[in-house]
């Protein structure tokens, strides 16, 4: 799972150079990631640019389907709702991430890593940052 979430956070990092919420996801299917993306909604000018969304329809293209019921969705921040609903349509087998967002999300059943303390200490730091760039 750690390889995984790495992964992720280096998707953050990509948003985060960018000047976007750094957010990262990255899909596996069958032990082998199949998709992976970072936040682009500023520099795209698109408010569908969520890492999820966009790792989601990367993921679609890969395996020639919607359904993603045999793969799991490794993101560095809880989804929001409109990331969860996708989430939902699509089916994800299951969603793991590193840290609780501070927005409350309406539907959850996605699963908080709790073996990944140094990436979820340097992840929060990342947030932090950004957050405090911005005021």
């Amino acid at each position: 799972m750690n390889k995984y979430m790495e992964q992720a956070f280096k998707e953050a990092l990509k948003a985060y150079r960018k000047k976007e919420v750094p957010v990262g996801a990255v899909i596996v299917y069958n032990g082998k990631i199949i998709a992976k993306s970072h936040n682009n909604r500023q520099n795209r000018h698109n408010v569908l640019g969520h890492a999820e969304i966009m790792a989601v329809l990367k993921a679609e293209k890969k395996i020639r389907d919607w359904r993603l019921d045999e793969c799991e969705m490794f993101v560095t921040l809880e989804p929001c709702t409109l990331c969860t609903h996708v989430i939902k349509e699509c089916r994800l087998k299951k969603v793991y991430f590193l840290l609780k967002s501070p927005q409350e999300t309406t539907i959850n059943g996605f699963t908080q890593t709790n073996d990944c303390e140094e990436l979820q200490n340097k992840y929060k730091c990342l947030l932090q940052k950004f957050f405090q760039k911005l005021r």
